[in-house]
């Protein structure tokens, strides 16, 4: 039997599977196949999430082992901050060390276990990088510029302005104020983002940020290739690198920044290296459900004999949320 678990990061769920624990590995077609079924959320397991993480041997120096994203349609993002920290819980427990390096699908990224966020939730630290902002990144396209940083575009909104960052993921960040914004504009915007467009062809996530204070976020993230989540680990971070380049005077490189979102709170940590940005994304890697499952069964993509146990870690996490105190919960 094979164990997977269910996992979350701001409620950023996901599920993991180790492929070093199979005799024989699970091809592309498999994987894609499996993210598809085990994430629909009616069809799937647990009421479905925003992903599968996959964990595979990595030859890499420092590194403890890679991850592979794939979202609900079967596409393959580049990075995932939620979902990094949770594969770095996953490794530190897995290894018995607290601080290594993480492959991803464009760098090696640096991750270590952090103070809990509070009791009985494990808390780790990862790092978000590369950074750029050049239009070839994202790509965008049709914008008037090489690079979008805190401007307005009406096509997308107005009294929103706009910033677009690739961490590497692409991201299209909006500051302004929830209470005058569309209620559903996110998700239209997303929405129209992520379908044929002129401006990003090859989608983009698109997250709504609104600053409630000095080093104080609230952010909300349509996500391409998911939709609306309840968090995305890299809209945040880019967020509040954005937060920090375009209002100096509330936002401060090297210190933290809360970041609130509708699944919970992270902290970030931004860093400007004569203009080489980084970000340190802290928060939450909580297991929800253990799911044993036969190998033969995931080369079939069959979930119907699969067996489930919580974890009880959920209790936890919800009376940390319940304790948050930003006007939203």
């Amino acid at each position: 039997m094979v164990q997977l678990l269910k996992v979350h990061g701001s409620q950023n769920q996901f599920f993991i599977l180790d492929q070093t624990q199979l005799k024989n590995k699970l091809s592309d077609q498999e994987r894609i196949a499996l993210a598809k079924h085990i994430t629909d959320k009616d069809a799937g397991l647990l009421h479905g999430a925003d992903g599968l993480l996959v964990i595979d041997d990595s030859d890499h120096d420092g590194t403890l082992g890679s991850m592979e994203v794939i979202n609900t349609d079967g596409s393959i993002a580049s990075m995932c901050g939620n979902g990094l920290r949770t594969v770095s819980r996953y490794l530190a427990e897995k290894y018995g060390k607290d601080e290594f390096k993480v492959q991803t699908q464009d760098s090696d990224l640096a991750v270590h276990k952090e103070a809990d966020l509070a009791n009985g939730v494990p808390t780790f630290s990862v790092e978000i990088s590369p950074v750029s902002f050049n239009k070839e990144s994202l790509p965008f396209d049709n914008l008037g510029a090489d690079q979008i940083i805190n401007q307005p575009i009406p096509e997308f909104g107005v009294g929103v302005r706009f910033t677009a960052i690739a961490v590497p993921n692409p991201h299209l960040i909006g500051f302004g104020n929830f209470k005058t914004m569309k209620p559903d504009g996110l998700k239209v915007l997303g929405s129209m983002l992520n379908n044929k467009n002129k401006f990003f062809p090859d989608g983009v996530n698109v997250s709504f940020a609104e600053i409630q204070g000095p080093n104080t976020l609230f952010v909300q993230t349509f996500e391409r290739g998911v939709g609306l989540t309840n968090a995305c680990g890299t809209g945040m971070s880019a967020a509040s690198l954005a937060f920090c380049i375009n209002r100096p005077e509330l936002a401060k490189f090297d210190e933290l920044i809360t970041v609130y979102n509708p699944g919970g709170m992270v902290k970030t940590r931004v860093h400007d290296d004569n203009d080489q940005y980084t970000i340190d994304l802290i928060g939450n890697a909580t297991f929800t459900h253990k799911v044993e499952i036969s190998e033969d069964a995931l080369h079939s993509n069959d979930l119907d004999d699969a067996t489930v146990t919580e974890t009880g870690e959920q209790a936890a996490y919800e009376t940390f949320v319940g304790g948050l105190d930003n006007g939203r919960f």
